[in-house]
């Protein structure tokens, strides 16, 4: 009996002893970005970015560990294998580029948090961190059922990211007027353009007009002669709204054309994707009003402002998302009571961040985004 008691006596210690280790253990989390080379302002970024979110989050268990990947798949492979069999590390936070996710399956122990906004073909063990096409249209299909919107053309560049749309149509179902390709290069842009909204029969249908009436016995031709002379086109459109599925000067360039063609922001509504608050979209007018799923805007001046006090420069893009996701993987491990355990990132969970909403769920990260309009040289919530 003194034997089992002492056996049991020690096995408590023992248990004891090693839980009080555990706890003081440092759960580490590799970063693995650019630090040098072209990309390395943004990874450099993105470090800054996660030191801010673990000094909110104020627990010196967590322990981030930067490596340079030099945006090299390969490179990306190498020093992510070491963090696992050096430090025995299991989350890692990166890399930025879907590129250099394609060896990452070989090392299935660890979970890869891309900050990529590109969901298809990245391997099991990785998940997209980034404000991906279906959170986007997800945003964009509700705002045009609140509009009544039930004609939208869709215009999206031949790039590789047109199929990320087309998975994010297809999983929430959207119904679209029209899904048109459309080639980046101005001199093809404009005659596709042309060719979607049927400029040529509405520039025809004006000209014939014209015609008509100069031919008409009408006395009051020679007023409605100069009058039809000063529109660009006759006839309606077959749409209500348009999707243009681009950034910067690609989204300009079509909406150019577009303007082009005698389809203004008066007569559709313009609808595009996460612009990042471009100010560059308020001080072109005859773009306004148009219509763009984005992150808190509110949260995203904030952190900006923290982020120049603290380091005397302006953030990346990216590098807010990076501390949104260092408080996501902080969040998971704690509700595990600190266990870091891939299944973490199976289970249906919501977790607020500065960007807003998102939801984690079967390795997939989903943004609940809010919607704003570029009119009158401001950025104004929607919803």
């Amino acid at each position: 009996m003194k034997i089992f008691i002492r056996y049991i006596y020690i096995l408590f210690f023992v248990c004891f002893v090693y839980e009080k280790a555990s706890s003081s253990e440092k759960i580490k989390i590799g970063l693995v970005v650019p630090l040098s080379g072209e990309y390395g302002k943004i990874g450099n970024s993105i470090i800054n970015a996660t030191r801010l979110a673990l000094n909110s989050i104020n627990n010196d268990k967590i322990q981030i560990l930067p490596r340079d990947n030099k945006s090299d798949p390969t490179t990306t492979l190498n020093v992510a294998k070491k963090l696992y069999e050096d430090q025995n590390v299991k989350i890692i936070i990166g890399p930025i580029f879907k590129k250099n996710n394609i060896y990452l399956d070989r090392i299935p122990e660890v979970t890869f948090l891309s900050l990529t906004n590109k969901l298809s073909n990245n391997p099991d063990n990785v998940i997209s961190a980034g404000v991906n096409a279906i959170s986007q249209l997800k945003a964009i299909k509700k705002f045009t059922e609140d509009q009544n919107l039930k004609r939208t053309v869709l215009l999206k560049p031949n790039s590789d990211f047109k199929n990320e749309i087309d998975i994010a149509i297809s999983n929430l179902k959207i119904n679209l007027k029209d899904n048109f390709i459309y080639e980046s290069d101005p001199t093809v842009l404009t005659s596709q353009i042309e060719k979607i909204t049927k400029y040529n029969i509405r520039k025809q249908n004006l000209l014939d007009e014209i015609k008509r009436v100069e031919n008409s016995d009408d006395p009051n031709k020679e007023k409605k002669i100069e009058k039809l002379k000063k529109r660009d086109t006759i006839g309606g459109l077959n749409f209500d709204s348009v999707i243009i599925a681009d950034f910067d000067e690609n989204l300009k360039s079509v909406a150019t054309s577009l303007l082009y063609t005698d389809v203004s922001t008066n007569r559709v509504h313009y609808i595009t994707l996460n612009q990042w608050f471009d100010k560059a979209l308020l001080k072109d007018k005859s773009l306004q009003p148009i219509y763009f799923p984005s992150i808190n805007k509110n949260n995203y001046e904030e952190f900006i402002i923290n982020y120049e006090l603290n380091f005397n420069e302006v953030p990346n893009q990216i590098s807010f998302l990076s501390y949104d996701i260092a408080g996501l993987v902080y969040y998971l491990i704690y509700k595990n009571n600190f266990k870091v355990e891939k299944e973490i990132f199976y289970e249906k969970n919501k977790f607020k961040g500065k960007i807003g909403v998102f939801e984690i769920n079967k390795n997939i990260i989903t943004h609940e985004l809010n919607f704003y309009v570029a009119e009158n040289e401001k950025f104004k919530k929607i919803f």
